[in-house]
């Protein structure tokens, strides 16, 4: 028709009743409580799912006669008044013995990622990283710390994906509405919206604050889409991970710096800053500044008492994964910033020296050089992020220097499926939801009978297969693909009476996954797959960056053989990954494969979600798996290290993977008694379930952070900034010291060397130490003790220090020590000196050494 259409979106009215329900869609308590989404679902299951399981989007679509019928019907009144009782309860629950005496009533942590996936409902996330810090901000809220998150809220989340009839990735970037978005802008008293400003490439940047409500916790996003700003600075925070070098180190601008002005505007004084992943590192320079201009500190003391409460935390191996600016580029967006605080440029881009570039700016360098608290993601990661940045500790062996490792872990409200909900609260009542913690009440997972934990099992692959058949059959329509052969592809979804394997790899695509190490023998894989008797299906899923080439290459390459006559319906690419899809795919699939190239797993979580639903896992001896392989709750593929061949590893690991499918985990799972189920499956299903819930849940992972970091960072902090931070001034002024002479410091034996000693007799060690201008009081010297492992690698036992006795005549100190060593045979001992200062937050932070 030839006329302008216009649009009008009608909006419902919410009867009395059911006030409540605009109050539980402005908290993403939803994105954990079946009950509350149950509510939704009921009232309008079809225009639940169109709308993106949005509770905002749907309020305002619903029809009106749906809504008063629900007012007036006593069954949905009844759940209604229920599920509101419940919300009402857990916020106004308090737990007082929550953090356990690691933080004290005037602490707060603030915590800055650039990506949170807390709920499909809010598009703010991109993958591991953002589903990782949704989790941890529910679990924070669960045990109710006082905790405040920071990101950012962006126009166009991460991309949509489609796989075109050639297996190509078609890329789309839909722009959310913030009506839609489950925030509200937050006010001055005076009604105007808050506003902060930052500064970047002389000119200033107003951002605007929004408030996400998760259960307890407040998280602001800051947005820089309004109108005061130029379009360019408007487009700032409009896509995660958008736009080129310049646009991300502004929105790093945004988050670092931004987000301290915002929390300094909303009277926030948080005792604890905890930066995830080195986007926000920037906050720690704005910190820095306010002490410089405000209390007079000279930098290198603000530097001081801004890392001694800050927590860092570094998540990937990849160097790809750490964001690097050229020298040129910090120059002209922080120029004006840098001389606030009263420092050449050249010293602030060394706070951002790496090997990686020495032409650039690391700003995983800048977030170990301002902070003391450092940790990887998995005991292996900790190791090799310990060896990666080994650099800002140039003196110190990889292995003590001050990185740490907290392993991962997930929300398990959040993806522990709906049937075992139910069926732990029929079987333990609701208590269990307060024993995550308790590794021996999950004991209580033996006492499922088998056939009902199968019956579990199928009822959930039954409902993933479901979703599955939906997502894909309109993916193959869509790309031309007929109806009877959508009906092949999908054939064995539908198994009948037959009962199939389904094997899942569904994660982000990069190459160091691997996610086509299972056609790395096609014939074997073939043979495999074909058997009539024991039929398998693998499902993928997954995104690729889109400037990442080879793993689009890889979607392509999965897609190709998923057309292939033999592998048709039994290997299958589902496009659209997001969290709403994981959450069937985790709970319903048989074995969750996952395949990457070690080390380079930091630790992964989407096989904890797997295992707390009784998937078993298939994997690498890489990242949270390495400690959660116990044997008997799943398969481990022994990893082989870097200093193999890269194809000769793919190759041996791909036969390892090939055998244990073939030899034991395929027989295992068809291995069917009389009663159709197979008992020797369900015994490890339940070990994977009980060890994994109560050790690998993100109720663990907050108390590892309160008891290994917030709470020594937060007494760091304090006391550093004692006597109106005359603590931090004398540490300052000391390091200068130190590293001023430290080139000087010589240590040698002064005693003869002696081989042998009996057990009942001491040996005496003496050292002498040059300290030119030092002092014996700002060195220890210690005697590392232990043995040599089979490769001739010390392998540390104890360690013991040596007692500072005098100046000799030349100048040098003596120290002594009476070895007695406790074992007997053959022992090792090494002898070294290190600076020290009981003001350090860690022995080692000046990463400096001198050994005999």
């Amino acid at each position: 028709m030839p006329g302008t259409r216009f649009s009008l979106e009608i909006r419902p009215r919410i009867p009395e009743p059911l006030a409540g329900l605009e109050d539980v869609a402005n908290n993403l308590i939803y994105s954990w409580d079946r009950s509350i989404r149950g509510l939704f679902y009921r009232l309008d299951s079809t225009l639940w799912e169109s709308c993106g399981h949005s509770p905002k989007l749907f309020l305002r679509r619903i029809a009106q006669a749906k809504l008063d019928r629900a007012a007036e019907d006593p069954v949905f009144l009844q759940e209604f008044r229920g599920v509101m009782s419940s919300y009402a309860s857990y916020l106004e629950f308090r737990n007082v013995t929550g953090t356990n005496g690691y933080l004290g009533n005037d602490d707060l942590v603030s915590y800055a990622c650039t990506e949170y996936g807390i709920h499909e409902s809010l598009p703010i996330y991109s993958g591991g990283l953002g589903i990782l810090a949704g989790d941890y901000c529910k679990a924070m809220s669960d045990m109710d710390v006082p905790f405040v998150c920071v990101g950012i809220l962006y126009r166009q989340g991460y991309f949509n994906q489609k796989i075109d009839a050639e297996g190509r990735q078609v890329v789309s970037y839909p722009q959310s509405n913030f009506e839609d978005l489950p925030v509200t802008c937050v006010h001055n008293m005076d009604g105007t919206p808050l506003m902060v400003q930052v500064s970047a490439a002389e000119r200033k940047i107003d951002l605007r604050v929004w408030l996400v409500k998760v259960g307890h916790i407040k998280l602001y996003l800051l947005d820089s889409d309004v109108e005061t700003n130029s379009e360019e600075d408007r487009a700032i925070t409009y896509q995660l991970y958008g736009g080129g070098d310049v646009n991300r180190l502004l929105q790093e601008i945004v988050l670092g710096v931004g987000g301290v002005r915002a929390q300094r505007a909303l009277g926030l004084e948080p005792t604890v800053w905890h930066i995830n992943e080195g986007h926000a590192a920037f906050q720690i320079i704005e910190r820095c500044r306010e002490l410089v201009t405000e209390q007079g500190l000279t930098f290198h003391a603000a530097l001081e008492v801004v890392a001694a409460n800050t927590v860092f935390t570094t998540h990937t191996p990849v160097a790809a994964g750490h964001d690097v600016f050229d020298h040129g580029l910090i120059e002209h967006c922080l120029g004006d910033f840098i001389k606030e605080l009263g420092i050449s440029m050249d010293t602030f881009l060394k706070l951002g020296e790496s090997p990686i570039n020495s032409h650039a700016f690391n700003m995983t360098s800048l977030a170990l050089r301002g902070s003391r608290f450092h940790n990887g993601v998995s005991r292996i990661h900790g190791g090799v992020a310990s060896d990666m940045e080994s650099y800002i500790w140039p003196e110190i062996e990889a292995e003590e220097n001050p990185i740490s490792y907290v392993t991962n872990g997930i929300h398990v409200p959040t993806f522990l499926a709906r049937e075992w909900v139910n069926y732990f609260d029929l079987l333990l009542g609701g208590s269990w939801r307060n024993e995550l913690l308790n590794a021996d009440y999950w004991e209580c997972v033996n006492e499922i009978p088998d056939h009902v934990f199968w019956s579990r099992r199928e009822d959930l692959k039954s409902q993933m297969a479901e979703a599955i058949t939906a997502r894909l059959s309109q993916q193959l329509l869509r790309n031309g693909f007929s109806p009877s052969q959508v009906a092949r592809s999908t054939h064995y979804l539908h198994p009948g009476d037959r009962s199939v394997m389904i094997i899942g790899f569904a994660r982000r695509f990069a190459t160091y996954k691997r996610a086509a190490l299972i056609f790395s023998d096609e014939e074997r894989l073939n043979r495999l797959l074909n058997n009539p008797e024991k039929p398998v299906v693998f499902i993928f899923s997954g995104k690729a960056h889109p400037s990442d080439q080879p793993g689009q290459a890889l979607l392509k390459t999965i897609y190709e053989y998923s057309r292939k006559p033999q592998f048709v319906g039994k290997i299958l690419l589902v496009e659209g990954y997001d969290i709403a899809i994981a959450r069937k795919l985790v709970s319903g699939v048989d074995v969750w494969l996952n395949t990457p190239e070690y080390p380079l797993e930091a630790s992964g979580t989407s096989g904890q979600k797997a295992a707390i639903n009784g998937v078993l896992n298939l994997s690498v001896l890489d990242g949270w798996w390495a400690e959660g392989y116990c044997g008997d709750n799943g398969w481990a593929i022994r990893p082989h290290g870097s200093h193999y061949d890269k194809g000769f590893r793919d190759r041996e690991e791909a036969a390892e993977m090939m055998d244990l499918l073939e030899q034991k985990i395929i027989p295992l799972y068809f291995h069917r008694n009389a009663h159709g189920y197979s008992p020797g499956w369900i015994k490890k299903a339940k070990a994977s379930m009980k060890s994994m819930i109560p050790n690998f849940n993100s109720q663990r992972m907050v108390v590892d952070y309160l008891q290994g970091f917030y709470s020594p960072a937060s007494q760091h902090g304090k006391n550093l900034a004692n006597k109106n931070y005359g603590n931090a001034i004398i540490l300052a002024e000391w390091k200068s010291k130190i590293r001023a002479v430290w080139s000087d410091v010589r240590i040698e034996r002064y005693d003869e060397t002696s081989n042998i000693v009996n057990a009942d007799q001491s040996l005496e060690i003496r050292v002498v130490v040059a300290l030119g201008a030092l002092c014996s009081t700002d060195v220890v010297v210690d005697c590392l003790i232990g043995t040599e492992t089979a490769a001739g690698k010390f392998q540390r036992i104890d360690s013991q220090v040596l007692t500072f006795q005098r100046v000799l005549e030349d100048g040098r100190s003596l120290f002594l020590l009476s070895l007695k060593p406790e074992q007997t045979g053959l022992v090792s001992y090494m002898l070294r000196v290190y600076p020290w200062h009981e003001f350090l937050g860690h022995p080692q932070e000046m990463g400096l050494m001198r050994w005999v």
